[in-house]
């Protein structure tokens, strides 16, 4: 089986660029309401993030990425703008990532149907990102696929009537 396939019914891993999944991609059409702001998408929150808002230049380059009118293009801006990252993104690049996904995970009720139907499966990000997926030869570090098994841990453990992981409306 190739690493960039379809998932199958019995598979063991939920590769999520696939179609039945992909609403766990920081692409999907997902508004995401976090720190304080509305974003077209986790992607685009995800690129404003390495940018210091305190910094005049960080600043115009967020306010950019907000207005980008598509994920590829949040990225690009980003990427054009390398030279004025925050010094700190190295560290901070995972629990931002954390924090941003679970406020999608909050705010939208497919997404947490989606997530606990995964059961116990291995979630991995299906692209050839070594880093944030399982790479090209299937043996990347999967951070996003981690982080997802990690609040799917926390739903699954979440009462009934606890309020953790309700509904937000936006």
């Amino acid at each position: 089986m190739s690493p960039i396939c379809a998932t199958r019914e019995g598979d063991s891993i939920v590769r999520f660029y696939d179609r039945k999944y992909y609403m766990f991609s920081t692409y999907s059409a997902h508004r995401v309401f976090w720190r304080g702001e509305f974003w077209a998408t986790a992607e685009h929150a995800y690129q404003a993030a390495k940018f210091d808002p305190e910094d005049p230049r960080g600043l115009e380059v967020i306010v950019a990425i907000k207005d980008a009118s598509s994920p590829d293009r949040a990225k690009e801006l980003a990427r054009n703008h390398e030279h004025i990252k925050r010094p700190d993104w190295p560290r901070i690049k995972l629990p931002v990532t954390r924090e941003i996904t679970k406020a999608k995970l909050l705010q939208h009720l497919d997404v947490r149907e989606g997530l606990l139907e995964t059961g116990t499966r291995q979630i991995v990000e299906n692209s050839p990102d070594s880093f944030w997926g399982w790479g090209r030869n299937t043996r990347g570090l999967n951070h996003r696929g981690k982080i997802w098994m990690e609040l799917r841990l926390e739903l699954q453990s979440e009462k009934p009537e606890s309020k953790k992981f309700k509904h937000v409306s936006l």
